[in-house]
């Protein structure tokens, strides 16, 4: 049932009255840990402190820290109490970090151990408070004794809560102005989508400083009265898989890459052992797929219900095998402008493809329709999105339609029952030579399913197609570079890749040449490739 309550203040006194002795945050090496009640005598106590050095109602607070349960305790002591988050990514670079600092007006930083070498010294001298985010000890205090902050009060709905930058994948960093009606509202979109309790535990694997975890891993987890682990060690596979064996959690929040790599890396190899796998996997391909499903559930722990995709598009081939698996995937489609949810879609009621119908009280459009097509851009309305973007009232005006839904910049096509289907970013659409609409996201999906290739990028160049390549470590001894053979093996997958795709793509989709990237392609928080990286890079750089 909903809570009748609609702001983060609210939340935090109604879930630790209510669940007060159930278990909340707790690291995996045991170093933090809190219950409902501790977490609140600790967050209060927080505050007060804070509200003692002068910071109020309104001031910025800036986190810059890798998940731990003390992330979400900074969080909590500073919205719940009325003033403004402003969390940090931590793959932000130096430069990253002191544009935000300074943007965005922060006057207090929590701040990890390991992170805190990314924050200038002229940062830090700027903050009236720098608090050790482990000890919450202050580490620096300024000497310049400002005025008191507004004085502390309820926050209101429509209030600010949290200021989210992110590079994204056009490389131009925004401040996303998020209320507390804005997160509330996820929050009952979630109830709604798919409930949990106390007694689950969600495994927290994703950064969160980004809203997809921070909404949906943090805030909703504590509405609901559920516990939340965070990996004090980098969530790498082998690392991942004996974590979750050892917490066996219920739900977990991923990007496709994970679901991905594990189906490439473990499944396919499993099929393509075995003669009689593989035999049924191709006569029996439902059975199959049931008895490697329930393998993958045990392998995560053998709890888990709740596997929750969203950041980026799933490859539909691999989602085709987890919903005959009866694997409890679930697809969220949104942006952080919209705190994050808009579409959503269930394993056991979706099309593979499709990211499913609009969440509980959200409105969903397609503008500027194509009649020949059916595709149009994505455009939404409801109490999840944002107030606007931070001290920027151009690229707000520019974000919104002329009567108010917000522009996505998705192409999407419905169904006749009302699903949705992304096409691709439209600031991605390449014109052809004859104006056709391309795409280069549904020409990567070919790539990627080609034997070896790791990830791709599809790239205009003087009017023709240009995909930049990476293949797995595997495939390319890159220590030869330079030697006649490798010239040779290079040219042979070139050639090899760009039959394979222009003969399952359109004629305006040919590729024309393909350009081999050493090294993997550089990446958002929720693992999208940030191409505006490569629109000059040399091929085989």
């Amino acid at each position: 049932m909903e809570k009748e309550v609609s702001t983060l203040r609210e939340l935090y006194l109604d879930s630790t009255r209510k669940y007060a002795n159930e278990k909340l945050f707790w690291q995996t090496d045991g170093v933090q840990s809190y219950t409902y009640a501790s977490f609140k005598e600790a967050c209060d106590s927080l505050s007060a402190r804070l509200e003692e050095a002068g910071v109020g109602f309104g001031d910025k607070v800036a986190i810059f820290s890798q998940s731990m349960p003390n992330w979400s305790l900074a969080m909590f002591a500073t919205v719940a109490f009325g003033r403004i988050a402003v969390p940090l990514l931590p793959d932000f670079t130096e430069s990253e970090v002191t544009n935000v600092l300074t943007h965005s007006e922060s006057t207090v930083l929590f701040v990890s151990r390991k992170l805190i070498k990314k924050v200038s010294e002229e940062c830090l001298s700027r903050m009236d408070l720098v608090i050790d985010i482990e000890s919450l000890e202050v580490i620096r205090k300024s000497d310049n004794v400002r005025s008191k902050g507004e004085s502390l009060r309820d926050p209101a709905p429509e209030d600010i809560a949290t200021i989210i930058y992110t590079s994204g994948t056009t490389g131009s960093a925004k401040g996303v102005v998020l209320s507390h009606l804005n997160i509330y509202t996820n929050l009952i979109i979630g109830i709604h989508y798919f409930k949990i309790g106390p007694g689950d535990i969600l495994l927290s694997v994703l950064p969160m400083a980004h809203t997809y975890e921070l909404s949906l891993g943090m805030f909703y987890p504590y509405y609901c009265g559920a516990a939340v682990c965070y990996m004090s060690k980098l969530p790498t596979p082998t690392i991942l898989l004996k974590t979750m064996n050892e917490v066996r959690p219920t739900a977990i929040l991923t990007v496709p890459l994970i679901i991905e790599k594990v189906y490439k890396s473990s499944i396919v190899p499993l099929i393509n052992k075995s003669k009689a796998l593989g035999w049924m996997y191709k006569h029996m391909n439902g059975i199959t797929c049931r008895i490697i499903g329930k393998k993958l559930i045990k392998t995560f722990g053998g709890k888990l219900r709740f596997y929750g995709i969203g950041g980026a598009k799933l490859d539909p081939d691999i989602e085709s095998f987890l919903k005959k698996a009866h694997f409890p995937y679930f697809i969220g489609y949104g942006l952080t402008e919209c705190a994050p949810l808009l579409i959503l879609s269930k394993w056991f009621s979706t099309v593979p493809g499709s990211i499913g119908f609009p969440g509980h009280g959200v409105q969903i459009r397609l503008d500027n329709v194509n009649p020949e097509t059916g595709q149009g851009e994505i455009v939404a309305k409801g109490n999840n999105i944002m107030i606007g973007y931070y001290k920027d009232p151009e690229r707000t005006k520019a974000a919104f339609t002329e009567d108010g839904w917000f522009k996505t910049n998705d192409l999407a096509s419905v169904d006749k029952e009302g699903r949705y289907f992304i096409k691709g970013r439209l600031n991605n659409m390449i014109l052809g030579a004859s104006g056709e609409n391309i795409y280069p996201e549904e020409i990567e999906k070919v790539i990627n399913d080609y034997e070896g290739v790791n990830e791709s990028i599809v790239l205009e160049r003087s009017g023709k197609l240009l995909a930049l390549v990476n293949f797995n470590e595997d495939v390319l001894n890159w220590n030869l570079k330079g030697e006649d053979e490798f010239v040779r093996i290079i040219e042979e997958h070139k050639a090899a890749l760009v039959k394979f795709v222009n003969s399952k793509v359109n004629k305006a989709s040919n590729i024309s040449e393909i350009g081999i990237m050493k090294e993997p392609f550089e990446k958002t928080a929720t693992k999208k490739i940030r191409r505006f990286l490569y629109k000059d890079t040399n091929p085989d750089a």
